[in-house]
């Protein structure tokens, strides 16, 4: 039994925000239904993004609405507040945040107070002050991000077969991606088999006419399936034409011009970052006690080290790895994530019902990655696939972790639709500017890009 009404604050609506939610709303059933526990998640989006799902997603193969899981459908019991946190002072229990209504109400930041808080904001684009990446480059985090490239590749398509200028025509059909982890290798893989059969439907467009570029700085990639299948990786790239850059940087991308740290230039107008992660600037802003990369130091049951009533996992929290040698943290991936919350939601619970703490303990099994329709690789439990078996076992093993029943027989249906008709080919670029039509219609100024990212 929980003593006195306890108010627990989740900061953040991913993977662990959304799981540890879930999780307490299952084990303190009894108490929410009492009113002796309140559960408030606060969260800049209302809905958690299934991430692995974003290359197909940004492909054509799955609707950008089902790679998302909304949380006032899901967690039911808690209350959802759309804003972002932006310090928290633990001493006195308090966090400070901005909603939707904020500017608007013009009252300035509002405090919410809290016995149990939950830091899960997750990670943020790292960036480098590169000239040209804040102007030109697109991220790859968000399922905004992912459909808005899918809009942009097909418009460079549109624009290289409408277009008389060669410099034009080869800016547009040049893509180069920086960053040879997953989202990197995933995305371009996906998007290079979704423009190659899309330079079909174009009467002056071959898959040959593209130039796609893979730009990584260490010398291999996707080092989470091991060295081998990454060696693997690179090979199958390159048959399809994609020319791989080790050990190389992004110089500039300044005046759509990508210079490489080889020398190389190429005239662009795609470049997407995906050059790896760090922690949400939100970290900094509290008085909890972080490590050398911003993380927060939390223990193996994943209480912020030295503090009490604070807890947190994921990309936030570096982690003690009880499977592995003293010193080692666990990776900050999905894997974990989600298998964290669980464990995490239980020792709240256990907590406010004076229980004792469980350890959280997981050994990773592997890694599954997508270069695209039927190929992949894989590394799981020792066991090395390449092709189509890991393509496969990449669709199974995320279908089953994707959240909500729901979420699963929509995407399946995609799936099963996708393998009896034909892609999708349409570019709406102009959702970013939903109002532009109007506004031209009504006498008042195009925006300068009305398309959005042409």
């Amino acid at each position: 039994m929980v003593k006195e009404r306890a108010r627990i604050l989740i900061v953040g609506g991913g993977y662990v925000g959304m799981y540890t939610a879930l999780r307490l709303q299952r084990q303190l059933k009894p108490e929410l239904k009492r009113g002796e526990v309140e559960i408030t998640v606060v969260s800049p989006d209302p809905y958690m993004t299934y991430q692995p799902f974003l290359p197909e997603a940004a492909a054509g193969s799955i609707s950008p609405r089902h790679v998302v899981v909304p949380l006032r459908r899901v967690l039911d019991r808690c209350r959802i507040v759309i804003g972002e946190v932006r310090s928290i002072d633990h001493a006195k229990r308090t966090a400070t945040l901005t909603t939707l209504a904020t500017e608007e109400e013009g009252a300035g930041a509002e405090q919410i107070t809290y016995d149990e808080l939950v830091l899960a904001p997750g990670s943020v684009s790292r960036t480098l002050p590169i000239p040209g990446l804040a102007e030109y480059a697109i991220g790859f985090k968000t399922v905004e991000e992912a459909i808005g490239l899918r809009n942009h590749v097909i418009e460079q398509m549109d624009i290289a077969s409408s277009t008389r200028d060669p410099a034009i025509r080869d800016a547009a059909l040049t893509f180069v991606f920086v960053g040879g982890g997953y989202a990197g290798v995933e995305a371009l893989g996906e998007l290079e088999d979704m423009a190659r059969y899309t330079a079909r439907y174009y009467h002056n467009l071959k898959p040959e006419d593209m130039k796609w570029i893979l730009v990584e700085a260490s010398d291999r990639i996707l080092p989470e399936v091991g060295e081998e299948m990454g060696r693997y990786t690179v090979s199958q790239l390159r048959r399809r034409n994609i020319e791989v850059r080790l050990e190389t940087r992004l110089n500039s991308c300044a005046d759509r011009v990508a210079v490489l740290s080889d020398g190389s230039r190429f005239p662009t107008r795609t470049v997407v970052w995906t050059a790896g992660v760090k922690p949400h600037p939100v970290l900094a802003a509290t008085d909890l006690p972080l490590n050398e990369r911003g993380r927060l130091r939390c223990t193996p049951q994943l209480a912020v080290d030295g503090v009490t009533h604070a807890w947190a996992a994921g990309d936030a929290a570096a982690v003690p790895d009880v499977t592995a040698e003293p010193g080692k943290e666990t990776a900050p991936n999905a894997q974990h994530a989600v298998r964290q919350a669980k464990v995490l939601g239980d020792n709240i619970a256990h907590t406010l019902r004076g229980e004792p703490l469980e350890t959280y303990s997981h050994k990773y099994v592997g890694s599954v990655a997508s270069l695209g329709l039927h190929e992949g690789v894989a590394h799981v439990y020792g066991h090395k696939l390449r092709g189509y078996p890991a393509w496969f076992m990449h669709r199974v093993y995320h279908l089953s972790r994707v959240p909500t029943f729901n979420r699963k027989a929509r995407v399946l249906a995609e799936w099963t639709l996708a393998g009896l008709f034909k892609r999708e080919i349409v570019s709406l670029g102009s959702l970013e500017h939903p109002r532009a039509e109007f506004e031209l219609a009504a006498g008042g100024k195009p925006p300068t890009d009305p398309k959005g990212s042409s």
